[in-house]
């Protein structure tokens, strides 16, 4: 009879199988990872607060950087091919795969359902142990299945085969440990594959009551490898850690489900170290399959992370707000002239774009990056989002220290000197510096907080200059930025066209959210944008130079802030609608990429992307608060 948690081999009577025996023959893989590249939105997303994993709906984790998010990648198959590193864990021919996070968690829990049995496997980088350790577990439930096991290690964003070898741990178990340079490897488990050409394979069967456990471990290749740990215990502690977290969302609207996995999204993607929050955990996600829109966002964009920092306030995540407003003044620290639009995680200034040439590209998009070019470019913007978010973080309660405050008084002033030059605007383009509206709003709405800041909490600070600077900026904007022919705001100073960024004129309250400047810029921008039902487009690239060859897809954080605006308007059904049109667009565990291709009816760019979970948690947030105020008049006028 079959030990009750043994492999068995096909073929091989049970008491002769051996740790690592194959089924004979040749391993086919599954079609869809042999054919056209895995579509974005089969992929969900693990997570220990340093680094992150993609793995596909089939059990193929093709996206692994460790030990930190913008270390060098050692599984990059979601960039070329399983060649360029993957670890596959499957279950062969299955008729229905279906999964699901374990609560409020990223644990991510996958079934497989096939003519002969069923097998549940769960996932998980498991967090607070100060390991980098991804570990991995497959019970088969009901009947017999047949288990693919494939593991491949590149490091160096798949370019650097490393060494690899059977050695005993100091537990005496059987491991792999794969060496490179100053990287390493070790794969642990109830079952090991074995080497076959340049990758390690392995395929058998698991009955029903059988189960196969494996960790992986990076470890610097000088150091030991560490103790074996238990997998199921550390599977438990992690979902109990993330559950622990979410229980701090007190939100209780409409879209719940959505705002919490979002507010996850937005945990995970923060280092819990350094307190800086990634973009999103890949690179040179197309926003064109085949195009060069492929950029590597793995960096901490202050914009980004402090439109991050308003979401979680909004829900009552103070703590986390703190550690963010701590790691802000060690980043910026300095001259105000040296302000960056993005940092290292770590708050490291280098970021110098290159591109990876041994990659072919996620279905042929190049190039491939590592870095990004526009850490250079000079963004008017972004210290206007970086203060209204320190704005609400004082309203909450954080008190400012001395240096935080010293620091933002700095960089107002120099903003305030500045403001007149062109910049490269919210969406980074690498055309010529323009006079953008957004920037313009944005510096307005820098000044503004500023002069909140003394007038409401008593901080010291020029005041009048500042009061005076700020109407300056608002009066060149409503003389410039304004075009009576449209009705609305345009992209840039001389334009007749516009852009989604244009919405953030009613989110910061440059215009009251209800009057005609609004109401007349979200029909303009709703008239020359939307694609789809509550699907924006960020700009139309025929219209802005921005640099590069081809077109988009809707950008989603723009269609949340279309629905975010309506709702500040009390235009309570029409946000609905928005989000109705746009929640349901997240992938079946809830992650959304930055853009929407409704023709396709695919995910593009980077996933999952901060920016869309932030804007879909403050739409959320803004509408349930437009329907309690519509309730609250309803009820006032009801005899």
């Amino acid at each position: 009879m079959d030990a009750p948690n043994t492999p068995t081999a096909e073929g091989s009577p049970p008491d002769d199988l051996l740790p690592g025996d194959a089924l004979p023959g040749d391993l086919p893989l599954q079609d869809l990872l042999l054919g056209d590249q895995v579509p974005v939105e089969e992929y969900a997303v693990l997570g220990d607060g340093h680094s992150a994993a993609l793995v596909s709906r089939h059990g193929s984790v093709d996206w692994l950087c460790l030990p930190r998010f913008d270390s060098d990648a050692c599984f990059a198959a979601l960039l070329g091919t399983p060649e360029h590193g993957r670890w596959l864990l499957t279950v062969r021919d299955a008729t229905s795969v279906t999964r699901r996070y374990r609560g409020d968690s990223f644990v991510l829990e996958t079934t497989y359902r096939t003519a002969r049995g069923t097998a549940v496997a769960v996932d998980a980088m498991p967090s607070g142990d100060g390991r980098a350790d991804l570990v991995r577990r497959l019970d088969c439930t009901a009947g017999e299945v047949e288990v693919e096991h494939e593991w491949v290690v590149r490091f160096g964003y798949g370019a650097v085969q490393p060494w690899v070898r059977h050695e005993d741990d100091a537990d005496g178990c059987d491991t792999i440990r794969a060496v490179a340079g100053p990287d390493s490897l070790v794969l642990r488990g109830d079952r090991l594959p074995r080497a076959d050409g340049r990758r390690h394979r392995d395929r058998f069967r698991l009955r029903a009551g059988q189960s196969v456990e494996l960790s992986l471990t990076w470890v610097h290749s000088w150091q030991p490898v560490p103790p074996r740990l238990p997998v199921s215990g550390r599977v438990d502690t992690t979902a109990a850690r993330w559950g622990l977290w979410a229980r701090g969302c007190g939100y209780d609207g409409p879209y719940r489900e959505a705002v919490v996995r979002s507010l996850l999204v937005l945990r995970l993607l923060t280092d819990a170290t350094t307190g800086g929050v990634v973009a999103a955990p890949t690179t040179s996600l197309p926003e064109t399959p085949g195009g060069e829109r492929n950029w590597d966002y793995r960096y901490c964009w202050l914009r980004d992370a402090a439109f991050t920092l308003e979401a979680l306030l909004e829900q009552g995540f103070r703590d986390e707000a703190t550690q963010w407003r701590d790691w802000l003044a060690r980043a910026v620290a300095g001259d105000p002239r040296d302000l960056q639009i993005m940092y290292r995680l770590d708050g490291g200034r280098r970021l110098p774009e290159t591109q990876l040439d041994h990659l072919p590209g996620y279905a042929g998009s190049r190039p491939v990056r590592r870095g990004n070019g526009a850490v250079r470019q000079v963004q008017h913007d972004v210290l206007g989002v970086v203060m209204s978010a320190l704005a609400m973080a004082r309203d909450a309660g954080l008190a400012e220290t001395s240096d935080t405050w010293s620091l933002q008084r700095r960089l107002v002033d120099d903003l305030a000197r500045h403001w007149r030059e062109p910049d490269r605007g919210i969406w980074e383009v690498r055309g010529e510096p323009r006079h953008f509206t957004h920037s313009k709003v944005m510096t307005w709405a820098a000044l503004d907080r500023a002069v909140h800041a003394v007038e409401q909490h008593g901080l010291p600070g020029p005041v009048e200059r500042w009061r005076r600077t700020r109407d300056e900026v608002r009066a060149d904007v409503l003389a410039h930025g304004w075009s009576d022919a449209r009705a609305s705001f345009v992209q840039h100073y001389g334009a007749e066209h516009t852009d989604a960024s244009l919405l953030q004129v009613v989110l910061v309250g440059f215009v009251p959210a209800d009057g005609p400047h609004a109401r007349g810029t979200l029909a303009a921008v709703r008239e020359e944008l939307e694609v789809a039902p509550g699907l924006l487009r960020r700009y139309r690239t025929d219209r802005t130079d921005d640099g590069l060859r081809g077109d988009e897809a809707a950008f989603l954080a723009c269609s949340f802030w279309l629905a975010d605006a309506l709702a500040r308007g009390d235009d309570v059904d029409g946000a609905r609608r928005v989000l109705d049109a746009v929640v349901p667009l997240a992938n079946d565990v809830g992650l959304l990429a930055e853009q929407y291709d409704p023709a396709g009816r695919h995910m593009r760019g980077n996933v999952p992307q901060a920016l869309s979970h932030l804007a879909l948690v403050r739409a959320a947030h803004s509408h349930a608060a437009a329907a309690r105020r519509a309730a609250v008049t309803a009820a006032a006028v009801t005899p």
